[in-house]
């Protein structure tokens, strides 16, 4: 092995490779490196990051890269280097036994085990010299060795009882009491209102930092929807409007970076995550739907413009992320000094465009400017004696001179890999957006990545694979990975109503049964399958993504709602038990989960359509469920010209085919459907009638709102008076 180049350089990821040409001897997460270790009786150094970390880089620099503390490290230890993205059962382990010791978490995760892999001390960065009041990473390495020399049995003793305590951690297991109450998801929405930042959006939940809560204004957009409550959605719209305005976006090509360093959302961790931008272009759909502010529909459409530009991975997939760092620097790629920018941008409008994203000469980062929007459009307009319109323009026109001139620097590194579960996360906005927007383009690159996946990350036994990249799948998919996998077949029927994608998705269901089920409680992270590391995990917080669990549990209601098995609905209420005390006691972190239980606790309704697309009224029945906010709510359609092959595939659609072509929709709930309409005044009627009645049986509704919904539902109930009367008046005109 030379100095220039170690074991890594055979891997496909970027993370890896980034750390091929390390004087450290490094090897992949491996046998051989266990092996070694035991036959050595060397203690091993478990590293764990990620390509766009940038934390991780500036350790490479100080301390991976030097040739002594390289030496050090290689004469004592065996060095493993671990890509949590590829890997996240095993960074889940160490990070579970770091937290275990006391320690904040976070990346890069440096942790130190016993020769037979179990672990007994670590941290997270480790800085060249003494100083933050950490040691050294030289200091660690050296006291470590001292003490494997001297004390190797306290060693072996905390490691066991570490291991031992990881071990005692079972999945959760389901409670003796009913699926949790409704208060669950109240004391839940409460925490938030406590701690929402009233001028600058967003929570005060991780000091000094805010991250994206695209989860929890997910549940938000949910509870307000039930109960109607104004200050809930003015958290999520405050929010949406602060983080797309200030400097944690890209304001000139678009996309949210990992997080922001203070309350203002003003100067970010520069790398963006494909999760991220999923997640928020989401949410922003979703209040789009339920305001129809055309400026929540912008949010998405530019994030969508961003990843087709820039994220797409051999033409299909999607790349995982981009790096904050370019030339050593971090955020070097998206800053500008005032001379630059005014240089860049129309010179007529050089002053008020840098008052606008808040440039000046001394700028608010390192003496550079991050832009963020310092002022409405709407304040500009009259600045510049223009209207709307033509204000709109002259940003659009200097956004694009702006990224032109960006486009020359050197890039920052894109992490190329293509991730399961993120790419079905972003396969989800995109048919949602394709559904919401009328806009087919969107759909079509939803089945253009799911087609991606589908042809290279499936091995011959029909093995769902986590990676790609670079012609080379590997690494067993996760929970995670299966379920979310199947929520974007779904999203991707609910556009363009094709059974094959139903059928899809209660393939990857029936195998999350076949390879991750717990009978007793909650699912397992890892397939029965899989690699054995140190404990199977079985979570269900949220993370950066929503857990295996609760996409799981999502998952399976809606098949239920569909018909495809009852025993989907037992698995999700199992799930949804197994978290209760969870739910109850830290429901900020289960925000995803708590958006699953309403679905359980409401009950899903289901919407059957049959039908001539062709005819207007068809048309306007399938736009009005496509793009109304109705989360618990599933659509199957039945054309009129093919309606058995669908019947057949989608149990919900059995025997409700419209025989006349005309306009026909059942609304059902918990298997007992309505009698069905025919035109849209009279079901959407219907359909309200129905809703309002199952909420209020359900105890969904209660107090004040109550008399709300009562108007609601006489009003509806007269509008199908009056349907009714002209159908009948028809049919006496038509003998």
């Amino acid at each position: 092995m030379s100095l220039n180049t170690n074991r890594l350089i055979d891997e496909k990821s970027p993370y890896l490779l980034q750390h091929a040409h390390n004087p450290v001897d490094w090897f992949p997460w491996s046998q051989e490196a266990f092996d070694k270790a035991e036959r050595e009786q060397k203690l091993i150094l478990v590293s764990i990051g990620y390509a766009t970390c940038h934390w991780c880089h500036v350790m490479e620099r100080e301390s991976f890269e030097d040739i002594e503390t390289a030496a050090y490290l290689n004469k004592n230890f065996i060095a493993i280097k671990v890509d949590r993205e590829e890997r996240p059962d095993v960074d889940q382990v160490f990070m579970d036994a770091l937290h275990a010791l006391g320690e904040q978490g976070g990346w890069p995760l440096n942790m130190f085990a016993t020769p037979d892999g179990r672990p007994f001390t670590g941290g997270t960065y480790f800085p060249p010299k003494p100083m933050y009041g950490r040691q050294s990473f030289r200091q660690i390495l050296e006291n470590l060795q001292f003490y494997w020399q001297k004390e190797k049995e306290k060693i072996h003793d905390t490691a066991e009882q570490l291991t031992t305590y990881l071990k005692r951690a079972p999945a959760p297991q389901p409670l003796d009491e009913p699926l949790p109450q409704w208060d669950c998801v109240e004391k839940t929405i409460q925490a938030y209102r406590q701690v929402f930042d009233h001028e600058d959006g967003g929570f005060a939940l991780q000091r000094p930092n805010k991250f994206p809560p695209s989860m929890g204004l997910q549940l938000l957009l949910r509870y307000h929807l039930r109960t109607g409550n104004p200050s809930d959605l003015y958290m999520v719209e405050l929010t949406l409007e602060k983080m797309r305005n200030g400097g944690i976006y890209d304001q000139v090509g678009g996309g949210l970076c990992r997080y922001s360093t203070d309350y203002r959302w003003l100067v970010p961790h520069f790398e963006k995550m494909l999760y991220d931008n999923a997640l928020f272009a989401q949410v922003a759909l979703e209040c789009y739907q339920v305001t129809r502010n055309p400026f929540y529909k912008e949010i998405a459409e530019d994030i969508f413009h961003y990843i087709k530009r820039d994220m797409l991975a051999e033409g299909a997939g999607f790349c995982s992320a981009e790096d904050a760092d370019s030339e050593g620097l971090e955020g070097l790629f998206y800053l500008w000094t005032a001379d630059e920018f005014k240089k860049t941008v129309q010179k007529d409008y050089s002053d008020v465009l840098a008052n606008y994203w808040n440039v000046t000469l001394e700028g608010n980062f390192e003496g550079k400017n991050i832009l963020n929007v310092s002022q409405p459009s709407k304040i500009l307009s009259k600045q510049l004696g223009l209207d709307e319109n033509e204000c709109q323009s002259i940003i659009k026109s200097a956004r694009s001179k702006l990224l032109d001139v960006r486009a020359q620097r050197i890039r920052p590194l894109k992490d190329d890999k293509v991730l399961v579960s993120w790419n079905a996360l972003m396969i989800s906005s995109f048919a949602q957006a394709a559904r919401i927007l009328d806009n087919d383009e969107y759909g079509i690159t939803a089945t253009n990545a799911l087609a991606f996946i589908e042809g290279n990350l499936i091995n011959q036994n029909g093995r769902l694979l986590r990676r790609y990249r670079d012609g080379d799948a590997k690494f067993p998919a996760y929970l995670s990975d299966y379920a979310q996998l199947g929520l974007a077949c779904l999203d991707i029927y609910a556009w363009n109503y094709e059974p094959q994608y139903i059928l899809k998705a209660h393939h990857w269901a029936n195998e999350i049964n076949r390879l991750f089920l717990n009978p007793d409680g909650a699912y397992f992270e890892t397939g029965f399958d899989a690699e054995k590391v140190l404990v199977r995990k079985a979570d269900g917080h949220d993370g950066v993504e929503p857990s295996g669990n609760t996409s799981t549990a999502l998952l399976f209601l809606k098949l239920a709602s569909f018909g495809m098995g009852s025993r989907f609905l037992s698995d999700s209420e199992r799930i949804l038990h197994s978290f209760s005390l969870h739910l109850h006691q830290a429901g900020v972190n289960f925000s995803a989960m708590l958006s699953a239980l309403i679905w359980a606790r409401k009950g899903g309704v289901e919407v059957v359509v049959s039908g001539d697309e062709s005819k207007s009224e068809t048309k306007e029945a399938l736009q009005w469920v496509r793009q109304t906010f109705l989360p618990e709510v599933v659509v199957a359609f039945i054309p009129s010209d093919d309606p058995d092959p669908v019947s057949q595939q989608i149990p919900i659609a059995e025997g409700r085919a419209s025989s006349d072509e005309q306009l026909l929709i059942h609304v059902c709930q918990g298997q007992l459907c309505h009698a069905p309409v025919y035109d849209l005044a009279n079901r959407i009627a219907r359909s309200t009638i129905a809703v309002v009645d199952a909420m209020v049986q359900r105890g969904a509704i209660k107090g004040e709102e109550l008399t709300t919904l009562g108007q609601l539902r006489d009003q509806s109930t007269q509008m199908v008076q009056m349907c009714e009367t002209y159908q009948q008046d028809q049919a006496t005109e038509s003998e």
